[in-house]
């Protein structure tokens, strides 16, 4: 007899390991919680301080940009963020935002031969270095990234 109804191999599924979402205001009062939102997942998700930090810099940067270029300034408008980290340890940043229109990964790479704090362009830069795969929509009024970082 059959382990399935096709006759081949019984199907099996895999569940993440750790899944976090949250909302946040678009106010950079809000880093802070940003912050710990991170922190507690990659504590639950046994993630190392090194890469917890990639991701912390990657996701203040989504998050500074929404704000200062999205919405041009603090605001109430809200930020979807969700964590997943599979059981490789890969982790999935989905984050999304009611700012206007904005692909990063559209964008050409930017000048790195310009002093750091004459670049313009970091946000993308750093999505481009430290992200192993990522993607970008605008569905119903939303700037939808999904951003995926290896364990190392």
């Amino acid at each position: 007899m059959s382990d399935s109804i096709m006759g081949g191999p019984p199907t099996v599924w895999t569940m993440p390991v750790v899944l976090r979402t949250t909302m946040f205001p678009a106010s950079l009062e809000q880093l802070h919680e940003l912050r710990a939102f991170l922190e507690a997942f990659c504590a639950q998700a046994g993630i190392d301080r090194e890469a917890c930090l990639r991701l912390n810099l990657l996701l203040e940067e989504l998050f500074t940009n929404t704000v200062r270029h999205g919405h041009r300034g603090n605001s109430d408008a809200p930020v979807w963020i969700s964590l997943l980290a599979g059981e490789d340890r890969r982790v999935t940043i989905t984050y999304e935002d009611t700012a206007p229109p904005f692909n990063p990964y559209a964008r050409e790479s930017p000048d790195t031969t310009q002093e750091i704090g004459k670049l313009r362009g970091r946000g993308v830069l750093l999505l481009q270095r430290l992200a192993a795969s990522g993607d970008y929509a605008y569905l119903y009024g939303r700037n939808h990234i999904r951003v995926g970082l290896n364990p190392q």
